[in-house]
């Protein structure tokens, strides 16, 4: 189940009902009246919640589900599913899995007629707030923290002590810890980059994790850090982000870690402790960053890094091969530049 902090519950809802809303078919008619009333992979998923599956690969995550109903496309239809799973049969089961999701599940609001500073958050002694900072119903801070003008805290944020948050920062979906700084114009918990394909067009995929900033952590100025998908996307202690980073969804990057301007981490990626981004480098998503990598400027990685590995280039290879490929194209160039000088 999404924390009830961020998202509110409109389940349930039953199969045939479920079928109807998303244009899916039920294998067994006989389910039709059991319910759902959470969306969850299937790997997490439990015995009232529905999930989807769109590739063979997950074949024996569905062999192994605690889930109550799967989307599955017409290929999959025969899939082994436990007994207590039910087939819902959709020619695109990811769409049909966001529109569940959306039925299901809607984010925790502040009504516009509720006062800016809510009545329901909790908010220790010694808290400064600027000019115009909006904090939403259940959200918390900790004794200390600096809360600068314009800035938003959304519905069932906690924020630690001793932290501070600059001007026009927005932060939502997130669990802070203490010492935390993150600098103006941060966007905190938006929803990650999730497209589901359907019959009408790209949809936006569900995006019902958290972030969690853990203590010590700095984001600069114009960063942004998505939310997770269903996972959380996690920061670990004392990692520092520079001004427009860019970290995607379910990501988790460990602790000491810094990543220079304009670093852009793909969706899934998840980075040891000790790494090391220069400006503008990246990832590709669903990679794994060893302990001490170091990542020259503009690098990009779309493979695996060993632990204690420097990296360079684009596609970025070890910084040695890469020095080695640079000496023998300048060797090259030079001889043909002689060459052409005697023709």
């Amino acid at each position: 189940m999404p924390d009830p902090r961020f998202f509110e519950s409109r389940g349930p809802i039953s199969l045939s009902d479920l079928a109807v809303l998303t244009g899916a078919t039920l294998v067994k008619a006989s389910d039709a009246e059991r319910s759902v009333s959470a969306v969850a992979p299937l790997g997490r998923a439990g015995k009232m919640d529905v999930s989807f599956l769109v590739d063979r690969k997950f074949l024996g995550d569905l062999a192994g589900t605690r889930a109550a109903a799967c989307f599955v496309s017409p290929g999959h239809a025969d899939s082994p599913a436990p007994d207590g799973c039910a087939l819902l049969i959709h020619g695109q089961p990811q769409a049909a899995y966001t529109l569940a999701a959306a039925h299901l599940h809607h984010s925790r609001l502040h009504p516009t007629s509720d006062p800016a500073i809510h009545l329901d958050a909790e908010i220790e002694d010694g808290v400064v707030f600027g000019h115009g900072v909006v904090i939403g119903p259940g959200a918390k801070i900790g004794r200390g923290t600096d809360i600068a003008a314009n800035a938003v805290i959304g519905p069932g944020v906690t924020i630690g002590r001793d932290c501070r948050i600059g001007a026009n920062a927005v932060i939502g979906f997130a669990l802070i810890g203490d010492r935390v700084r993150i600098y103006s114009g941060a966007i905190i918990g938006e929803a990650g980059f999730g497209v589901a394909a359907s019959a009408t067009g790209a949809m936006d995929a569900p995006q019902l994790g958290r972030v969690i900033l853990q203590d010590g952590v700095t984001i600069g100025a114009n960063s942004c850090v998505d939310r997770g998908a269903y996972d959380d996307t996690v920061i670990g202690e004392n990692t520092k982000l520079d001004n427009l980073v860019q970290i995607g969804h379910n990501v988790r990057i460990g602790r000491n870690c810094v990543l220079a301007a304009q670093t852009g981490i793909a969706g899934s990626t998840v980075i040891g402790d000790g790494v090391q981004f220069g400006g503008k480098s990246g990832t590709g998503d669903h990679l794994v960053i060893g302990d001490r990598v170091r990542l020259a400027a503009g690098g990009l990685t779309m493979r695996d890094i060993p632990t204690g590995e420097t990296w360079c280039g684009v596609p970025a290879k070890p910084i040695r091969k890469f020095m080695r490929e640079i000496a023998w194209l300048a060797r090259k160039a030079e001889a043909r530049e002689r060459a052409g000088a005697h023709d």
